[in-house]
């Protein structure tokens, strides 16, 4: 028998051996990471004291029941048919802390209120994002009162009052859903954009949705409503999959088949590959499932196209990516070489051609486009910002900008090219702090809208991701350094675009202090900081502030810049002060590279 009617029955796939004696025992939680933990909710006893009431249905939510309906029978039946915990999801560190009722709080009060706490770190809304805050006091109570039982000749303790949604811990959270992009194409444009939002691990309970299915819907259901000004999804308004639709699985030939509602019966050849390219890349995420093709079909099971992962790579924001990608970085003498890291051994420099490379002028910073033809670089004082070939020598060519900025620290940051071509650097003089773009590399600078720069803030190093939609800033704004991810949109008044970055939100909000931020793929940042009381650590986050599955990385002494490729099967490179550049190969430490090298760029 259980030892409390709130208890969990817990079963660990895949090990070697199981207990097969011994009473079961009633568990709060589990070890983070380990997706192969099932916990099943047991229902209340009968006669159970509120106490119990209370702690078997917070573990109750924790587990795998479908419909939750377990969990429900801790509720009264109104409290039962208005939950809703497909709504929201409450993150805390770790599982609520419920205390004692307090009897005497309201005595014309028949039932009791058990206060919750706990730190929390972040939300979930109904479109699936993942929403960070700085861990700050979560407060909240369960009330619970006494209904009669189901053959009327007695009362039991049953749950009337209940936060919204559901309300988990990071271990369970993390055991329970995992972090998927769905794909959306950037507006006006020809690429994809991730959008990471977050799943079950297996079957929804609400839903009965597969994750595949899940996946599937979720993007149907449109992007997030932080990424939505800048993105367009060539789904017709109002396309879901068919009513009934709960498991979606590939044939023999590795083919999806998705059958979609009438909305999408009439869509064009044209639009529904790019519907099908977007279901191939967010199918792309999901590591249960090996999908080569997808086939839309309409209300009647119709085919209306197929498409193969070939055929949408066009639409993707990084193209040629089986052309293996270069690190860069400043030599001893301010000019701009190349690395070739991918070996067991990593090659001498090589030499770069053009003004930067082999040219007088004389670098602080770099920043190499991503056909690898031309550079960007920041001269050594810091106030001027050059642009050259990398493939041929020519002759250097005037700043494209300047700062006023009276020392070094308060001039121009690294640049950063986007995937449209276009270059980005950010003025740090503290009398006029702003961010600048030149579009094509080549044209007048553009400066771009940034209503949240003012006051005491300025941006101290940026990247931009691949597609151009979303920026990683580093912004110092009251002594604080943080990271924040920014949306770019565009629009053209006239003959004169304008750039706008929008909606800030924070990409590492448990780090007290943020050094460097590289992008490391569609969604996801290396990340140079500290967290509070602690020591500097590199580790990958999810743009959305959320933990990447793969954590923290080896640790490295004095990192002031680090560099990802958009692919994992390639090093990072970091500047580690007195070691110079050095490489982290998969599976390996950090190895030094070039002894005297500072600024270490992947090209973007």
């Amino acid at each position: 028998m259980l030892a409390a009617c709130g208890g969990l029955l817990v079963t660990v796939t895949g090990c070697a051996t199981m207990p097969d004696s011994g009473d079961v025992q009633a568990v709060k939680g589990v070890n983070q990471g380990d997706s192969q933990v099932r916990v099943y909710a047991v229902a209340p006893r009968e006669n159970a004291d509120p106490d119990e009431i209370v702690d078997g249905f917070l573990e109750a939510m924790t587990s795998d029941d479908p419909g939750f309906a377990t969990a429900r029978k801790y509720l009264t039946k109104q409290a039962a048919r208005t939950w809703k915990p497909e709504e929201s999801i409450t993150v805390l560190t770790t599982a609520p802390d419920r205390d004692q009722a307090d009897r005497n709080a309201d005595p014309e009060d028949q039932g009791r209120a058990y206060p919750l706490s706990g730190r929390k770190i972040a939300t979930v809304d109904a479109r699936h994002a993942y929403q960070p805050i700085s861990p700050a006091k979560y407060l909240t109570s369960i009330h619970v009162v006494q209904v009669p039982t189901a053959n009327g000749k007695g009362k039991e303790w049953r749950i009337d009052g209940l936060p919204p949604g559901l309300v988990l811990g990071e271990a369970d959270f993390l055991r329970n859903y995992r972090s998927v992009n769905k794909y959306y194409f950037a507006s006006g444009e020809d690429w994809v954009v991730a959008d990471p939002v977050y799943i079950r691990q297996r079957q929804d309970p609400v839903t009965r949705m597969d994750p595949v299915t899940q996946t599937v819907k979720a993007l149907l259901e449109g992007p997030t409503n932080w990424l939505k000004p800048a993105v367009d999804s060539r789904f017709p308004s109002g396309t879901e999959l068919q009513k009934g639709v709960t498991t979606l699985t590939t044939d023999d030939q590795s083919t999806l088949k998705v059958p979609l509602n009438r909305k999408a019966d009439r869509v064009g050849a044209e639009a529904c590959r790019r519907m099908a390219a977007q279901l191939l890349f967010t199918l792309g995420d999901l590591t249960s499932v090996r999908v080569e093709q997808v086939e839309l079909q309409d209300s009647n099971d119709r085919a209306l196209c197929r498409l193969g992962k070939g055929q949408a790579a066009e639409f993707a924001a990084v193209r040629n990516t089986d052309r293996e990608e270069h690190p860069y970085f400043v030599d001893e003498h301010h000019k701009l070489m190349m690395l070739v890291v991918g070996g067991k051994e990593a090659n001498a420099p090589v030499e770069v051609p053009g003004p930067l490379g082999k040219g007088t002028t004389r670098l602080q910073s770099v920043a190499v486009d991503r056909g690898e033809t031309r550079a960007a670089g920041v001269g050594e004082t810091g106030r001027e910002l050059f642009v050259s070939s990398i493939t041929a020598e020519e002759d250097a060519s005037p700043a494209l900008l300047s700062s006023k900025g009276a020392k070094p620290a308060d001039r121009l940051s690294a640049p950063s090219w986007d995937g449209r071509g276009d270059l980005w650097v950010a003025d740090r003089d503290p009398a006029a702090p702003r961010l600048w773009m030149v579009p094509g590399g080549t044209g007048d600078p553009v400066k771009v809208r940034t209503p949240w720069l003012e006051d005491d803030a300025r941006i101290e190093s940026l990247r931009v991701s691949a597609d151009g939609v979303r920026i990683a800033l580093v912004v110092t704004r009251g002594g604080d350094t943080t990271l924040q991810i920014g949306r770019v949109q565009r629009q053209t008044t006239g003959d004169e675009p304008v750039v706008s970055v929008l909606d800030l939100q924070p990409a590492a909000p448990r780090m007290e202090s943020v050094t460097a931020v590289s992008w490391a793929g569609p969604s996801r940042l290396v990340v140079v900081g500290k967290e509070a009381g602690g020591v500097q650590q590199i580790r990958y986050l999810q743009t959305d502030g959320s933990t990447s599955a793969s954590l923290v990385l080896p640790g490295l002494n004095g990192v002031t810049s680090v560099a990802a490729p958009h692919v994992d099967n390639v090093p990072l490179v970091a500047d580690s002060g007195d070691d110079g550049v050095v490489r982290l190969a998969p599976g390996t430490n950090w190895q030094p590279v070039v002894k005297t090298g500072t600024s270490p760029v992947y090209p973007g």
